[in-house]
């Protein structure tokens, strides 16, 4: 039986991966002949990540699946743990890559390599968080909580979910997402 919070977490999961592929593509193809719209896209995508995965996401797995999957699976604490330091240090995290993105765009080229490689340094250690979630903490929560458990966890997982992997449009986000879904390249936008 899959749980909808195991399904929300895989799907929300999938959204950030493809928000950070496009980023780095986007990166990796650099301003051209429209750098306004490359930095306010690449800003929107930034907000994104620190808006709804770093706020509403993590939160859930920290405050409600971790607890309860280190009772049931105690052996599991150090990589919660490690989980845990990831999430704390996550936000502060996002907040470096969009001060290092601002000066690229306001000082100029030579501070595209600095951006460039924490871009690139955020997307496998993001990458790398999220496999461990789901190959180390969610087959085994899957085997061992409770059906209490897995009611609470669905029910707030369910409660607010992330609108790029589902979730409900706010409409007050409607623009952000626009700016992200019309600039930004497959797999999460329609742009070049």
């Amino acid at each position: 039986m899959t749980h909808a919070a195991l399904q929300i977490i895989r799907e929300e999961h999938s959204a950030l991966a493809a928000v950070l592929r496009s980023l780095m593509m986007m990166i990796d193809r650099g301003p051209q002949d429209e750098p306004e719209r490359f930095f306010d896209v690449l800003r929107a995508m930034l907000f994104y990540i620190d808006e709804f995965p770093e706020r509403l996401h993590h939160p859930k797995e920290s405050d409600l699946l971790f607890p309860k999957l280190e009772r049931a699976a105690p052996e599991l604490g150090p990589v919660i743990r490690q989980l845990e330091i990831d999430h704390k240090n996550g936000e502060g995290r996002v907040r470096e890559l969009q001060h290092l993105l601002l000066a690229w765009e306001l000082i100029g080229n030579s501070r595209r390599e600095a951006f460039t490689h924490a871009a690139s340094e955020y997307l496998r250690f993001y990458l790398d968080h999220m496999r461990t979630e789901e190959t180390q903490l969610l087959p085994v929560a899957q085997q061992l909580l409770s059906a209490d458990d897995w009611a609470q966890l669905d029910a707030a997982f369910l409660e607010s979910r992330d609108p790029l992997a589902g979730g409900a449009r706010d409409p007050s986000y409607e623009k952000l997402f626009s700016r992200i879904v019309m600039t930004a390249p497959a797999p999460i936008g329609v742009g070049a």
